[in-house]
């Protein structure tokens, strides 16, 4: 499975942590979700999702995230690809082995602010996405899910 970020520090041991995340389009313009916390140093641009609960589906758990995050429904779910990457989680101070499921979708009709909180939807260029997307991983996804 490819790998994006910092390699696993050697002595290090790490949880694995499935997660599915969406590059969601609407015309020209993609929606990503700015974070902001106290435990972040500055707020993060990233791709709308998050972890998959024990007994939920990848395309269920992406399904829940995006509502929780930015307020969508999605459909047309394509899947992109799978990557890792290796990080410290401080919300959950847990040192995670993230396992990304990445899916191409579109945005439905929005249902009200986001319900997750610190969370708020941006719609931006593609190449705003990748220039101020906080993960090389999602980078890389939404290059290749918006190549013409």
């Amino acid at each position: 499975m490819r790998r994006f970020g910092e390699p696993p520090f050697r002595h290090q041991r790490y949880t694995a942590r499935p997660g599915a995340y969406a590059v969601i389009l609407r015309g020209d313009r993609i929606l990503v979700t700015e974070q902001d916390g106290d435990r972040l140093p500055e707020p993060e641009i990233q791709l709308p999702g998050g972890g998959i609960d024990p007994g939920e589906s990848p395309v269920g758990a992406l399904h829940r995230e995006a509502l929780e995050e930015t307020g969508y429904r999605l459909f047309g779910l394509r899947r992109l690809g799978t990557y890792q990457r290796f990080t410290y989680m401080p919300d959950y101070d847990l040192w995670a082995q993230k396992i990304c499921h990445i899916y191409l979708a579109a945005a439905g009709p929005r249902h009200g602010p986001p319900r997750e909180p610190d969370h708020r939807p941006l719609w931006m260029s593609p190449a705003d996405a990748v220039a101020r997307l906080y993960s090389p991983g999602d980078q890389f996804y939404v290059r290749r899910a918006t190549r013409r």
